[in-house]
C-alpha cells in the first residue's frame, strides 16, 4: 500500500486531483494529513537519550586459543 499524503493546507487544491489521478491504481491511497502538532514533546528527545543503553550486540568470542597447526 502506498499513501499519497496531502497537507491539510493544500487539501482543497490537490485532494480531488490526486484522487482522480490515482483512481485506477489500487495500491495508492490519497489521504489528508490532519495532525495539529508533533507527537513528541520538546523534551522527549533528551529523555530518550538518557534512557537509551548502548551495548555491543556482537557475539562474544569463544574463550581460549586455537590449537597450533604445524606445516607439513
Amino acid at each position: 500500500m502506498i499513501y499519497c499524503v496531502v497537507p491539510e493546507a493544500l487539501e482543497a487544491e490537490l485532494f480531488d486531483k490526486l484522487t482522480a489521478y490515482y483512481a485506477d491504481d489500487d495500491s495508492v491511497t490519497v489521504i489528508v494529513d490532519r495532525r495539529k502538532s508533533e507527537r513528541r514533546g520538546p523534551n522527549d528527545d533528551a529523555a530518550a537519550v538518557e534512557q537509551r543503553q548502548r551495548r555491543d550486540r556482537r557475539r562474544a568470542r569463544v574463550p581460549g586459543e586455537f590449537p597450533r597447526i604445524e606445516p607439513e
